[in-house]
């Protein structure tokens, strides 16, 4: 995936870290970095995933609100 930014003439470098930084969290690469830095083992990654399915279905039996799932 490839990310391009300009920096502006005369920007400072903390406004354009900062923006930066922006755009990297948008894009869901941070996420995608996180998720593949260590190994998870198949079966690990299943039982997680249907942890979380069962985590959504309690709650929405309780009336809480529900956050929407992310694509990692």
């Amino acid at each position: 995936m490839g990310l391009r930014m300009r920096v502006h003439d005369r920007e400072p470098i903390g406004a354009a870290l900062r923006r930066f930084k922006k755009l990297i969290e948008r894009s869901g690469m941070k996420g995608e970095i996180r998720a593949h830095e260590y190994y998870e083992k198949p079966c690990e990654a299943r039982s997680r995933k249907e942890a979380r399915r069962r985590s959504t279905i309690r709650k929405a039996a309780l009336g809480k609100p529900v956050k929407k799932e992310r694509a990692y």
